[in-house]
């Protein structure tokens, strides 16, 4: 079993036009976001990090470069590590603009994300596909810590189930980009701490 399994945001993307980018090819990290991946590498830096594993979309991997060059280790992409697929549905629409195009949409995944009816992947799944990557690489890699490199809200819903919270926590102190959720595997997982880069933004994109 790793003796710890670091739950990882990506940093902020480039994204002037405020789009919703969900697995959408193209969107790499900002200049800013550039800034956080690199501290959070540096954070990590003094842990024993064996393994980096990684989203496939752009973003993420960008990150995950940054933190497994300080280790000097390959990136690893595993496609259950990717976006929420809720956001395919809003894909390509300003955010601003969501609330007229999608009418309801927006209100109900920020009140209630665990009940919502037009998702094509509910938050329970969600949690599911990613709390199974974390087992598992958790019981692959027993001599270190394993660092998983995603988005905000897959990496949220999986630190709540593996820690045995409540879902409809799910909008609750969500990691900010960059962000390292550091979880201890036990039963239920314990969470050990949560660390932010300096130059965290306050961007709410994905």
């Amino acid at each position: 079993m790793a003796s710890m399994v670091h739950l990882t945001r990506h940093g902020e993307v480039e994204n002037p036009k405020h789009l919703v980018y969900a697995d959408l090819p193209g969107f790499g990290l900002s200049t800013l976001g550039n800034l956080q991946a690199k501290e959070a590498g540096r954070f990590l830096s003094s842990r024993p990090v064996v393994a980096v594993w990684s989203s496939p979309l752009q973003r993420a991997i960008e990150t995950a470069h940054f933190i497994a060059a300080r280790h000097q280790l390959p990136v690893h992409v595993d496609e259950r590590l990717t976006e929420w697929h809720l956001s395919s549905r809003w894909s390509g629409i300003r955010w601003e603009e969501l609330p007229q195009r999608l009418p309801g949409e927006l209100e109900a995944y920020l009140t209630h994300p665990w009940d919502l009816d037009f998702t094509p992947e509910s938050l329970e799944e969600l949690a599911d596909r990613v709390a199974e990557v974390a087992t598992e690489l958790s019981a692959r890699y027993s001599n270190g810590d394993v660092v998983m490199v995603g988005h905000q809200d897959p990496i949220h819903a999986a630190r709540l189930r593996l820690t045995g919270a409540d879902h409809r926590r799910q909008q609750e102190g969500k990691p900010g980009h960059a962000a390292v959720v550091s979880l201890r595997p036990d039963t239920p997982w314990r969470e050990m701490s949560v660390w932010e880069p300096e130059s965290a933004s306050t961007s709410s994109s994905a």
